[in-house]
């Protein structure tokens, strides 16, 4: 684009708007290698298995249990107005928010020097999910049959028994990994190790700056004709300048003699 009142035929000239040092391409980002990436993901992924186990236990022992009695060949609720199985779920859902925030905090700090990464996130929603699941069955086995005429037959008519561990909100099963993730964000956000901002590009040195200064031969400034007007001398100035004229000016003949 032409600046205007540019004279026909004339080369315009540099930009003096434009910034010294021209924006430098940024680096190419490295990737890190993806070996110790799966590494971290299955060691994090296989302690949430690990633990997964020591949670359907504690889940058998604090869970209560929906008692049945046996009268007339009949299998009846003990407490038709108790609260047992929603009391199940509630114990499983708050060892999984305390499992949860057990291997969010342990992973951030054991990846912490490395600054995390996508296999930490992956392997705590992975490997939580996994432990929920595992305790879930685990609890379910190892506790009451599911057979309840079975285990009515058993005891016998006016006897009583404790029923099944059951878990009816399967939602309960997301919440080790739902705390481990959320947790984790927090952390990486507050305490995680953070990149250096990037400098402005007016702080990058240019490639003339990077080369240094080139040192010349030194010229001397060439003095033009100056544009200071010339004063012009007054009646008085005149005529004494005319005087010394005169007397220093040489007579060509001496006068003659009286």
């Amino acid at each position: 684009m032409t600046v205007p009142n540019t004279p026909a035929g004339s080369t315009p000239g540099p930009d003096p708007y434009a910034p010294v040092f021209p924006p430098q391409p940024p680096a190419p980002a490295q990737r890190p290698p993806l070996g110790p990436e799966l590494r971290i993901g299955a060691v994090i992924t296989g302690a949430g298995a690990v633990l997964g186990v020591v949670l359907g236990l504690l889940w058998l022992w604090l869970a209560p249990r929906v008692g049945y009695a046996v009268q007339d060949n009949h299998i009846l609720y003990r407490d038709p107005e108790g609260e047992e199985l929603i009391g199940a779920v509630g114990v499983f859902s708050l060892l999984g928010l305390g499992f949860g925030l057990l291997t969010s905090l342990g992973a951030f700090l054991w990846t912490r020097a490395r600054s995390g990464g996508i296999a930490v996130a992956v392997g705590l929603a992975a490997g939580g999910l996994l432990g929920s699941v595992i305790a879930w069955q685990l609890g379910t086995h190892l506790g009451a049959t599911t057979d309840l005429r079975a285990h009515a037959l058993a005891v016998g008519n006016g006897g009583t028994f404790d029923g099944p561990l059951e878990l009816t909100a399967k939602g309960a099963l997301m919440v080790w990994p739902m705390t481990a993730m959320i947790l984790l964000l927090f952390l990486s956000a507050t305490f995680g190790k953070r990149e250096p901002d990037r400098p402005p590009y007016w702080a990058t040195p240019g490639p003339a700056q990077m080369q240094g200064p080139t040192q010349g031969p030194v010229q001397a400034p060439v003095q033009g004709p100056s544009l200071q007007r010339p004063e012009q001398a007054g009646p008085e100035q005149g005529q004494e300048q005319g005087q010394e004229q005169v007397g220093l000016r040489k007579p060509d003949q001496e006068p003659p003699a009286g």
